[in-house]
């Protein structure tokens, strides 16, 4: 595996190369990172009174966060129109523990 002086010099790396050229990915094994947090960014939504009511009555009903489940909405949404299948809607939140391969 080639040594890298900067990470602008590995991701340049990396975007002309195949890792299966430096890594045996059938002898990876799960490993869980429970407390990795995602960076996140605030933002600020404006959005009509009676839709925020409207989704706070939802999430209520789901015993969840409004917030969360913008975030789950979102996250649904944008997974649809890329053709990502299987991705848990919470992906890129917080709300549950990451699984990464260990070589």
């Amino acid at each position: 595996m080639p040594e890298f002086k900067t990470e602008v010099e590995e991701r340049e790396f990396w975007e002309t190369h195949d890792s299966t050229d430096y890594l045996d990915w059938s002898q990876a094994k799960p490993a869980s990172l429970p407390k990795l947090k995602p960076s996140t960014k605030t933002i600020s939504l404006r959005l009509p009174e009676t839709l925020l009511d409207r989704i706070k009555i939802e999430a209520n009903k789901r015993d969840m966060l409004y917030q969360s489940l913008i975030k789950a909405w979102l996250a649904d949404d944008v997974n649809d129109s890329l053709g990502v299948k299987g991705l848990a809607p919470w992906l890129g939140t917080s709300a549950a523990p990451r699984t990464i391969l260990e070589l």
